[in-house]
């Protein structure tokens, strides 16, 4: 068996693992890579292995990051089946349609100004027709239930555990028999945190002989996710008393229900004043919808909620925008306003009008709810916090950073250092072989190996991009 890593190595986005077994290529995730746009675009149009040749694609959860580069997968020759749990398959059905939506709109709008400065214009990664046609490849699944991969009954089994880190998402264990040796082997996809509302919490998936693990926050600590409503409800009061906008750039899947859960207590204990919300997302409205099709999903305080009749996702104060003038006339607002918008890296989507439209004005406040990958807009505001007279780019034109910058980690979605060791530490040691670590930045990966390095696992790696392992 082999193991070829082809994406999210050494960085937080991209996720793409290629094993070799009994001769038959698996690929783990098939994400796009998010970054400075002409480099994204270059790594995501190159794969490092021919998709023709794929047998199956075995994927973890919905996140772009993780899902997006499969209408690129397919309309390169991969034709086989994409393994997922029921809820990533729904979810997938509109982000990966959105993905495309999103690639042509914003092509259009910066081609124009491309062309101006006689540029050579940008073209998609892929068409929506190509995301239409590789959502009937997906095969559904069910957690807890062991799977065999046609073509591969005999030698490859699949079992997925919950990975609580967004709806739909999973971990997985391939029990694997290749030249009569039987072993199992791990992909923890991104590792939900214990706590989190909606969501159940990460499972553990069992002993394994040899694991990929995320490591995004192998070197931080978190606050505790108990904080959240608190800590929401002093950002969002200090900026109302500055009569400006708040805006959220947010993931369409998780971040946003998880925010407006939050938003529905402080509302409802009347701890912050009713201001107008608008979820500026056709892709959130619709995941929401998806959210209450996965009961199956939910944790227990949660599921009393919605048994009890409470329609958590509805307020009298939010709206949920879908016509694009609509979005256009929330720029001429004047007072407060909360406007939550993707994508979650403000990389692209609505939310890059928002913050060229209020990054200027010293009343409004931009905040922060997830991370944000490297040379991405989202990091690059993070920097700016700290940083007197910064400027950003959005769409190709500089903005003098006058908005208040705010970071909340507390409602992070990925387990942090100490939630890592808490989940790594119910493996037992003498039969978990060998660790490669993936989806973080060098950084945390370092410190997350000598984490475990200190709880006495013996072989922790950090593959680079393109690296191949034997097993």
């Amino acid at each position: 068996m082999k193991i070829k890593f082809c994406g999210a190595a050494q960085t937080v986005t991209g996720s793409q693992h290629l094993l070799e077994i009994n001769g038959k290529k698996i690929l783990l995730d098939c994400g796009l890579y998010q970054g400075k746009r002409e480099e994204a675009y270059d790594i995501n149009r190159h794969f490092l292995f021919d998709p023709y040749e794929l047998h199956c694609v075995i994927l973890s959860h919905a996140h772009i990051d993780h899902s997006g580069n499969l209408p690129m997968l397919y309309s390169r020759g991969f034709s086989g089946d994409i393994y997922t749990t029921s809820a990533s398959r729904d979810l997938c059905s509109i982000m990966l349609l959105d993905s495309a939506h999103i690639q042509e709109s914003d092509i259009k709008y910066v081609n124009k100004r491309r062309l101006r400065k006689n540029l050579v214009p940008f073209h998609t990664l892929y068409t929506t027709e190509d995301a239409k046609n590789v959502i009937k490849n997906f095969k559904t699944v069910s957690y807890r239930k062991k799977f065999c991969i046609d073509g591969m009954c005999e030698k490859v089994s699949v079992e997925y555990f919950d990975a609580g880190h967004i709806l739909g998402s999973a971990m997985m264990v391939l029990e694997i028999e290749e030249n009569g040796r039987k072993f199992r082997f791990g992909f923890t996809g991104d590792i939900g945190r214990p706590g989190l509302p909606i969501l159940r919490d990460p499972e553990f998936m069992g002993d394994v002989q040899f694991l990929i693990t995320e490591s995004t926050y192998g070197g931080r600590v978190h606050d505790k996710s108990n904080m959240m409503d608190d800590q929401l409800a002093a950002v969002l009061k200090e900026a109302i008393s500055r009569g400006g906008k708040i805006i959220i750039p947010a993931f369409s899947v998780g971040r946003t229900q998880e925010i407006v859960y939050s938003l529905s207590k402080l509302f409802d204990s009347k701890i912050i004043d009713r201001i107008p919300v608008f979820i500026d997302s056709p892709l959130s409205t619709k995941a929401t919808d998806i959210f209450r099709l996965h009961p199956e999903c939910y944790d227990k305080e949660f599921s009393d909620l919605i048994i009890n009749g409470n329609e958590v996702f509805e307020l009298p104060n939010l709206r949920y925008v879908k016509d694009v003038e609509e979005s256009k006339s929330l720029n001429s607002l004047n007072g407060s306003c909360l406007i939550i918008s993707a994508s979650g890296m403000a990389e692209s989507g609505r939310v890059l009008h928002h913050l060229k439209n209020n990054i200027e004005d010293p009343k409004s406040t931009v905040l922060i709810v997830g991370f944000m990958a490297e040379h991405t807009l989202g990091r690059r505001l993070i920097e700016a916090k700290d940083e007197s007279g910064a400027e950003v780019k959005i769409f190709g034109d500089e903005f003098k950073v006058h908005a208040k910058i705010v970071v909340l980690n507390s409602f992070s979605a990925h387990a942090d250092k100490d939630e890592l060791k808490e989940y790594f530490d119910k493996f037992d040691r003498n039969i978990l072989e060998k660790i490669f670590l993936v989806h973080g930045e060098p950084d945390q990966q370092m410190i997350f190996r000598d984490t475990l390095k200190s709880m006495n696992f013996r072989d922790v790696s950090i593959p680079y991009k393109g690296e191949t392992f034997e097993l």
